[in-house]
């Protein structure tokens, strides 16, 4: 999950899209929690996180974002790939998000990002992208 995701409970829940996908985010972390599913971290999220300015909506989002097992942490390899994802048009911080995703041979990475998701779909990643509702509608409607 990259940061939108995790901030997305403590966004705005009067628009009917933000709280559906938090429903799904938490969902999500619920089948975390249970051990059904395992959550990855990394360093960059770590940054990204320390990098908000609300200081309430930080401390909530480290609450969900400690479920995590286990950190990716950055190395000359996810730093090179991030350069080459990159240089598609995806932003800095979304190439590590997503280099560190495809790093850790992760099956999936989540994000309520428009850009980044409208994008990743144009391009050949060694990981899928997608919204964390759509992906949970699916992965339920199959179990």
């Amino acid at each position: 999950m990259d940061v939108c995701c995790f901030n997305r409970p403590f966004d705005d829940q009067t628009q009917d899209k933000i709280r559906i996908e938090s429903d799904a985010v938490l969902a999500i972390l619920s089948k975390c929690i249970s051990g059904e599913w395992h959550l990855l971290s990394s360093e960059v999220l770590d940054i990204e996180i320390e990098n908000t300015q609300d200081e309430w909506k930080k401390s909530k989002v480290y609450e969900l974002y400690n479920l995590a097992e286990e950190k990716i942490m950055l190395n000359d390899k996810i730093i090179k790939r991030a350069y080459e994802i990159q240089s598609f048009g995806i932003k800095s911080f979304d190439s590590l998000h997503v280099a560190s995703a495809e790093y850790s041979k992760a099956d999936i990475f989540l994000t309520t990002d428009k850009n980044l998701l409208r994008m990743a779909g144009r391009l050949k990643l060694d990981i899928i992208i997608v919204n964390p509702l759509n992906w949970f509608m699916e992965v339920d409607e199959n179990e």
